[in-house]
């Protein structure tokens, strides 16, 4: 899954002609946050096993892409103490990830949710944003960001 194609759907969805629904609305806030989830799965994949071009099994990448878990990655994110060892644009990820994430969950499953374009529109801009920076981060600091997040700490 493409973060730059999820981004595009996201900003059709929130963009249609007049005042959109909010079904559409809430899906294009969805459509955001996981566009974050996929790059983040694709860097993890990527990093670890290799990108595409890579002598690498197919099997593994595809292993290490699902491994992502979503409460995980909440939560080593939520974590300032662990998030202090990283880059600023890495810490902006993180935080705009635990942001987008709550803000899926209450599209999806709040029915007094309401979401407004502009402010759709804003969030996906600001993915976009973040996604940009987080991938022209050095490739070190990205696999140990990886490793955090894929890798239980033990005491």
């Amino acid at each position: 899954m493409d973060a730059d194609d999820l981004l595009e759907a996201a900003r059709h969805l929130a963009s249609r002609t007049g005042k959109p629904r909010q079904a559409f609305l809430r899906r294009a806030v969805g459509t955001a946050y996981y566009a974050m989830f996929h790059c983040l799965a694709k860097n993890c994949a990527d990093l670890l096993i290799g990108g595409t071009g890579a002598q690498r099994s197919e099997e593994a990448w595809a292993l290490v892409y699902r491994a992502l878990d979503h409460g995980t990655v909440r939560n080593v994110c939520s974590n300032s103490q662990t998030m202090r060892a990283f880059p600023q644009h890495i810490q902006d990820f993180g935080n705009t990830f635990v942001t987008m994430q709550k803000k899926r969950h209450d599209a999806d499953y709040d029915p007094q949710c309401s979401v407004f374009k502009s402010a759709v529109l804003a969030d996906i801009n600001g993915v976009e944003t973040v996604l940009a920076d987080f991938e022209a981060t050095a490739m070190k600091d990205r696999r140990a960001f990886a490793a955090a997040i894929l890798f239980k700490k033990r005491p």
